[in-house]
Formats: structure tokens, sequence, C-alpha cells
């Protein structure tokens, strides 16, 4: 059994704190330790139920005085026994990283970081390259690294998709009537009988909430029956977006034809009774979770094809693939097939799936533990 330690800021929501408990509980059903080092959040609970532990420390503060953790966090390691640390975020690894340093070489752990997302170029960053392994989620991302971080050695980099679980997100999927009867009766009397158009997403203008009203605007114009849901919530700091978002609906007379869901737990059964799923995010996305989602439960999807959504879209349902910021050509894809309403149905999925994602990151911590492969790791970094 090894002691496997990951350090992330918080466990409150989000992509990255969703595939911590993801490893974590492969970790546990692999017969080792998990242990996972964070601010807290409302993610603990279902964490220690799968049988990990967490470690409330206020690692992910972007202050200097983060810098104070690392010589506790080396007591930490010493103590627990910890020999493979996984980072996934910056703040969280700049502390580990100092410790480590403070450490000899045989007592030092494994360090493995991911690369989540295209972290802006320079050093605050560099730290992400500087692990024995470093993750990257997409290929996107690994070429990424390579043109920004030429001096992290490419074998030292591993590419690991992020998956979704098929059984969590079935192919052919059907709701329970009463939930379906029940949301389509929420919607405005306009909306009935129309295809319902979804743009997951929070509300953010890189999301592409505008280039999605001008798709059911140009496809109303054309006379399709179609009907857009905005699904997604509105920090605070993004009201502005939002009024800016509303305001465009009503200046393109689309009040009757567009409603804004917010935030929702029930997305799997608003993308399975809709007639497509959207994904139009401006800048590319490292990986792209909802339009997976959709994927896996066989629902089509028009996505612009960049980042680790176009790698999704190349390999799973290239059909629906538009170049990026090009409304005009979702609109033409969504018109056709609107005018046979007989969209192209995705195959199940048999990548980027949850499980492989767990068995190949479960594979780069084993290699760590072989000691010829560490003692070489170590050798690398240490250079």
């Amino acid at each position: 059994m090894h002691a496997i330690l990951q350090v992330v800021p918080a466990l409150e929501s989000g992509g990255v704190e969703r595939g911590t408990l993801e490893i974590a509980r492969a970790i546990h059903a692999a017969g080792h330790r998990s242990i996972v080092m964070s601010a807290g959040g409302g993610l603990v609970a279902p964490l220690e139920s799968q049988g990990s532990e967490h470690i409330t420390w206020p690692v992910g503060r972007k202050s200097l005085r983060s810098l104070r953790l690392v010589r506790p966090l080396r007591d930490f390691i010493r103590e627990q026994g910890i020999e493979l640390i996984h980072a996934r975020s910056r703040v969280p690894a700049w502390i580990v990283w100092r410790a480590l340093q403070g450490m000899r070489t045989d007592e030092r752990p494994a360090f493995v970081t991911t690369f989540h997302g295209f972290y802006s170029p320079g050093r605050y960053s560099s730290v992400m390259t500087r692990g024995d392994r470093v993750i990257a989620v997409s290929n996107s991302i690994a070429e990424y690294i390579q043109q920004h971080y030429p001096a992290c050695p490419p074998e030292r980099i591993h590419i690991i998709h992020r998956g979704v679980d098929p059984a969590e997100f079935p192919h052919g999927y059907a709701p329970a009537e009463a939930w379906k009867e029940t949301f389509l009766r929420s919607l405005p009397e306009h909306a009935r009988g129309r295809a319902l158009l979804t743009l997951p997403g929070r509300i953010t203008r890189w999301k592409g909430q505008l280039d999605f009203i001008e798709v059911i605007d140009a496809l109303i114009r054309e006379d399709h029956p179609v009907h857009g849901l905005l699904v997604g919530g509105t920090e605070r700091r993004r009201r502005r977006y939002e009024l800016e978002i509303r305001k465009a609906i009503s200046e393109r007379g689309l009040d009757s034809h567009i409603t804004w869901l917010g935030q929702r737990s029930d997305l799997r059964e608003i993308m399975t009774v809709s007639f497509a799923v959207l994904s139009l995010s401006r800048d590319p996305e490292a990986f792209g979770r909802v339009s997976l989602e959709a994927l896996s439960l066989g629902r089509p999807v028009v996505a612009y094809a960049h980042g680790g959504v176009g790698e999704q879209m190349a390999a799973l349902f290239p059909q629906g693939g538009v170049p990026p910021r090009n409304p005009r050509e979702a609109t033409r894809i969504l018109s056709d097939w609107l005018k046979h309403y007989s969209p192209p149905t995705p195959a199940p999925l048999t990548r980027f799936t949850l499980q492989q994602m767990q068995r190949e990151t479960l594979g780069v911590y084993d290699r760590l533990f072989q000691p010829e492969s560490f003692m070489n790791s170590r050798d690398d970094r240490a250079g």
C-alpha cells in the first residue's frame, strides 16, 4: 500500500475538484491510502464517504504567507510517509515544490502535476512543469506546454484525457416521464413542441452566449421551430455581462424564443430532451466536460472545434465540428438537421471515459513507484 497525497486549493465545485475525487476513489479502490489536502468545501463529505482522508490547510491562498506552510508540509510528508504528491493547481504546487527542495533525495516523494488549463506563460505557471511526471488533460495542452516551456522534457509529459462515466451518462438515457412533463410545463407556452437547443455553461463572455443568441436568431429567421435554453449560473462579477446578454435577446426580439434556466442540477435530463447541445466557447477549452457528457448520452453536439473539445469532436462526432467563432457555420449545420428532423446520433463512448482516465493516472503513479523509474525521474528533476 502506498500513501498518495493530492493537493488542491479547495473542494467546492468544478472540474479540477471533481477530477480529484474521481482519482481519490480509484486510489482507494486500488488498496492505497488516499489523502487530499485543501482548504475544504462542500465536496469534503463525499470525498471522505468514499474512503479518502481530508486534511484542511489553506494551500490555495495567493499570498506570500502561503510559504509558511512549506516547513509544516515537509514535516507532514515525513510523519505520514507520503510516497507521491499530485498537485493540481499552481499555488499548492509551489508549496509542495518548496517543501520537496528541503528534503534529502532518498526521502523525497514522487511529484506529479496536472496541467488543467492554458495557464498564462511565465515563471508562476512554470511550477506545473516541474513534476517528475506532468499530466496534460488533452493534446492541445501538451502542445501548449512544449511551446511555452521547451525546457520540460517531452518524455515527462503524459497525455491523459479527462473522461466521463458512461454509467452516469448512459447512451440513450431517457428521463422519468414525471420529470419530463414538469420540465416542459415550466417552459413558456411558445416553446412547447419546438426543437430545444441547449447551451450549458457558466455566464462568462468566452463561453459564447452571444454567439448562441446569433444562432437562434438566424434559425428563427429561417422559420425553424426552435427554442433556445441557456443553462448556467452567474457570478456576481459577471452581472454586467448577464445584462448585456439579456439586452441582446430583447433587441433581437427573442424574449419568447430563449429561456434562461440559470444554474441547474438536472442538466443531464435537460440535454436528453434537447434536439442538440451546443458548445460555443470562443477560446479553446483544455477539456470540455459538458460536450463529452452530451455525446455520452447520445445527443448530437455542435461545437467550436478547438482545444480539448475539438479533439473530442474529431474522434467521436466530426459531423458537429465547427470552425471556432463561426456561428454562421453552426447555424448551417443545425438548419440542415432541422430540415429533416433527424440529427446524426453519436456512437456509445469507447474513449474519453472516466475509467480510462483513472486507469492511466494510476499507471503513471505505479511507474513512479518502481525504484529504477523513480530514481531516474528524480535525477531529471534535480537537473
